[in-house]
């Protein structure tokens, strides 16, 4: 009898998206000075993942990179605004007062776990769990609730 492969991921786990954008991209800075209000949605890869996708969700914004200026890290945070189809997630973003960057979250106990972290070249739409959700609450209280 065929079994079905454990999923690194269930809506019980999920404690935020984590979308990606690439610093190099110019369309990335733009955002980033236009404080996201231009974003409306996010290109992911469709899998079970997107499936599991609908308003209302925690979503946090990884800008990936190492360009002048704007370092890895999360750097915005927000909501899903509808279910993910044709491989977009519609989303709401606003951008944090101070970004959490990639070297302090990698030093981090709970935080350094982190699916972004361990395999920084994975999936699109990554996530993070909710207990590392609150340990990044801890560290960025705008992140809470």
């Amino acid at each position: 009898m065929p079994t079905t492969p454990s999923r690194a991921l269930t809506e019980d786990s999920l404690g935020a998206w984590l979308i990606k954008a690439r610093g190099a991209e110019p369309a990335t800075r733009l955002h980033v000075e236009s404080s996201f209000a231009e974003v409306a949605t996010r290109c992911v890869r469709p899998s079970y993942r997107t499936e599991l996708v609908h308003a209302g969700q925690r979503v946090l914004l990884w800008i990936s990179g190492n360009e002048p200026g704007l370092p890895a890290g999360i750097h915005a945070h927000g909501r899903t605004t509808g279910a993910a189809a044709d491989g977009v997630i519609p989303v709401e973003l606003s951008p944090l007062p101070v970004p959490l960057l990639r070297n302090e979250l990698s030093g981090h106990p709970e935080l350094s776990a982190m699916e972004v972290l361990r395999m920084p070249a994975g999936s699109n739409p990554s996530y993070v769990t909710r207990e590392q959700l609150a340990a990044l609450a801890e560290l960025c209280p705008d992140l809470a609730g």
